[in-house]
């Protein structure tokens, strides 16, 4: 495993992190290491936190806000039906925030979580996050949140 992965929300701050889209104000928007559903990201919360509730009502908002702006950059790119959003925190105990894209041809695997594909989706490198095969979307991303940024930010 890549040093990077052991500490994610570290790697981003020290610019080693090759998934970062963008510095936001609640944290990192990453594209998520399996890309089964293209544009598949998350949301780092920073400062590290353990939970939605640990922030204050400012910190939130701008989380939640940022969260939706990682939401409209892949809509906007990738062309999905709808985005889903999901905050857990029961595997990785920290803030994170992912943001998914459903597509039309997963057709009956869309009407559940994303979490029921099977373990091949999830651990194949076929669907895993190169710049190779990716590194395109991750730009197409990048390029997108960094205008919804500047435009949310300033309003």
């Amino acid at each position: 495993m890549e040093d990077w992965k052991k500490d994610r929300i570290g790697s981003a701050l020290k610019g080693e992190n090759p998934t970062v889209i963008a510095k936001m104000k609640s944290g990192f928007a990453v594209i998520a290491d399996p890309q089964f559903l293209p544009g598949y990201c998350i949301l780092l919360a920073y400062p590290k936190v353990f939970s939605l509730n640990d922030l204050n009502i400012e910190q939130r908002k701008a989380f939640l806000l940022d969260m939706s702006l990682i939401g409209d950059a892949i809509t906007d790119v990738c062309k999905p039906i709808r985005i889903n959003y999901d905050i857990l925190g029961n595997s990785d105990q920290f803030l994170h925030a992912h943001v998914y894209p459903r597509y039309e041809w997963e057709e009956e695997r869309r009407k559940h979580p994303m979490w029921l594909y099977p373990e091949k989706y999830w651990s194949d490198d076929k669907y895993q996050f190169n710049e190779d095969k990716y590194g395109e979307l991750k730009s197409q991303l990048s390029l997108k949140l960094q205008k919804l940024i500047e435009l949310s930010y300033k309003a």
